[in-house]
């Protein structure tokens, strides 16, 4: 029982840093990345789909993106797409593929993605320490309707803890790599 409530507790873990990488990879850091356009999604014969599904998204330069539809018809949907996202890309478009310059970052606009990318990290932890207390509860409930011993609980407490420990360690390591990559760049 407390093996299945630390192992659920390290998934829960596991999927917080996937969904923070995706966070990370989709913020713009001055420096074409495909990722960048993980989340935009596109109308396809009256559904929406993810950008990668419907083109084929290419960083021929350290600051373009090429995205390639795979029909036609679908550059307007496309452009219409990337336009009402968050990024503040503008779509060149010419008739057959969609070029997107990354700007080069200001200042101020470091400033501002780093406080996001803070954020961004703070929340994850916020995330962590949500599954830890949980994953805490369930041990001291167990432990109250006389499941386990307290040796046990605390042992699980331990446990749960060393690998909350651990994986704050890696948010704040993946925040200072990309608070590096945006400052370097």
């Amino acid at each position: 029982m407390i093996k299945d409530i630390i192992k659920n507790a390290e998934v829960k873990m596991g999927k917080t840093i996937s969904v923070l990488e995706s966070d990370l990879g989709t913020m713009k850091a001055g420096r074409a990345n495909p990722s960048m356009l993980d989340r935009i999604q596109v109308e396809y014969y009256g559904s929406m789909c993810p950008l990668s599904q419907v083109a084929n998204v290419s960083a021929p330069e350290p600051r373009v993106l090429m995205v390639t539809p795979w029909e036609k018809p679908l550059l307007k949907d496309i452009e219409r797409a990337i336009l009402k996202s968050d990024l503040g890309l503008n779509p060149s478009n010419d008739g057959s593929v969609i070029r997107l310059v990354i700007a080069e970052l200001t200042e101020e606009t470091r400033k501002n993605l780093i406080k996001r990318v803070k954020k961004t990290g703070e929340e994850a932890k916020v995330a962590i320490r949500s599954i830890r207390r949980d994953a805490n509860e369930k041990t001291k409930a167990l432990k109250k309707d006389g499941d386990i011993s307290e040796d046990e609980t605390k042992k699980a407490e331990d446990d749960i803890q060393k690998k909350t420990d651990a994986i704050i360690k890696e948010i704040d390591n993946m925040i200072a790599v990309k608070e590096k990559e945006i400052i370097s760049i």
